[in-house]
């Protein structure tokens, strides 16, 4: 095992594209933070503010942002993305373009703007060899917006975010991506991506707490969403408490209207850390060889692979079918045995990370050929 990490040895552990495990710094980190606060209070609460600080610095580090400032840390990717979806100004006939396999956060949202007159268009990858060309190709003068998942969460399809952002600039189509399925696997920068929104949640790929997610938007379009939250948190003016005037902060704290989730700072800085000391390049490299290995894997089982063979259309995710199986009971089977995996996209999902030891590939393979064979 990875000396950064302290699995359960009976587990094989590939469901990163759900929910991960945290690294050992990140355990320690909020065993320590929790000690202290039960031993200390609030004592050493600038102390805090100064991690919280540096958690911003990672995070626009890990997204190519020009500073700290430009990074506010919500709640979850519906927050974020219910900020914009609220927060533009939208007009009857307006429409949105978007990918019908998105997971349910990057749709509702969407959705519940039909009864502004916002239409909702949507391409079905399974019937697209050429996903960016086709997203715009949906597009008219009356598209505000495209929302899509860098990485779709069910076969683990990778869209070029470069190519469509390029587009999107020379259209005036605005740009949402959900990057919960990239950030922390895959190396993004918003100079080569310029997209206009990144929304993500920490739990996944980054492996940090579910709760806590960072929410990035272009600092000229910052004032164009209207706030649908407030509190004492997102003023300019925050530490002045007597102030009866106030303002929306400068900076995208804006967009965070009340008390910081300390706890969950505390481990996400402490996982971010561990992500750039390995290196995006790295761990990039180090996934895509256990994507590779698992594909061929697959296919050396008799499985029907359901993700992209192309290296450039992959991220983490490997989704496959066991024919003549019950997909569903064979997946109960698997986790009831210690696979950790999903059940997505018409068929198993497995996602591992850069540490995930190769020899668990071969294992997991092995279990769900035995598993698929057993009398039902």
């Amino acid at each position: 095992m990875h000396p950064d990490f302290d699995l359960d040895p009976d587990l094989l552990y590939l469901n990163h594209a759900a929910i991960a495990p945290w690294p050992k710094r990140t355990v320690k980190a909020v065993a320590d933070f929790a000690a202290e606060q039960g031993r200390l209070g609030s004592k050493r609460y600038l102390t805090w503010l100064a991690i919280e600080q540096r958690l911003r610095e990672r995070s626009a580090r890990l997204i190519g942002a020009d500073s700290a400032a430009e990074i506010a840390l919500l709640k979850s990717t519906s927050e974020g993305l219910s900020f914009i979806a609220q927060g533009l100004d939208w007009q009857d006939g307006d429409n949105i373009v978007t990918i019908a396999q998105e997971f349910p956060s990057n749709r509702i949202v969407w959705e519940t703007l039909a009864e502004r007159g916002v239409a909702l268009r949507s391409l079905d990858l399974s019937t697209s060899t050429a996903p960016e060309a086709d997203l715009l190709a949906l597009c008219d003068p009356r598209t505000r917006l495209i929302a899509v998942s860098w990485v779709q969460y069910g076969r683990g399809q990778r869209l070029d975010i470069a190519q469509l952002a390029a587009a999107c600039r020379q259209r005036g189509i605005l740009l949402c991506l959900d990057a919960i399925q990239g950030l922390g696997a895959l190396p993004f920068d918003l100079a080569t991506s310029p997209v206009d929104f990144i929304v993500a949640d920490g739990h996944k790929w980054m492996l940090g707490p579910e709760g806590l997610a960072l929410f990035w938007c272009r600092p000229a379009l910052r004032d164009q969403l209207s706030l649908t939250e407030f509190g004492w948190h997102m003023v300019e003016d925050m530490g002045d408490f007597d102030r009866k005037s106030w303002r929306p902060a400068e900076s995208a704290r804006r967009f965070e209207c009340g008390s910081p989730n300390m706890l969950g700072i505390h481990a996400l800085e402490a996982s971010l850390s561990l992500l750039e000391e390995t290196g995006a390049a790295q761990i990039a490299g180090a996934i895509e060889a256990r994507i590779a290995r698992l594909i061929e894997l697959i296919d050396q089982a008799g499985f029907e692979l359901l993700s992209p063979r192309e290296p450039q259309r992959r991220a983490g995710i490997v989704t496959f079918r066991v024919p003549e199986a019950d997909q569903s009971a064979l997946y109960q089977r698997l986790m009831a045995q210690g696979l950790m995996c999903a059940s997505r996209g018409g068929g198993l999902r497995f996602s591992p990370h850069f540490y995930t030891p190769e020899h668990d590939l071969q294992r997991a393979i092995a279990l769900t050929k035995a598993s698929a064979q057993q009398p039902k």
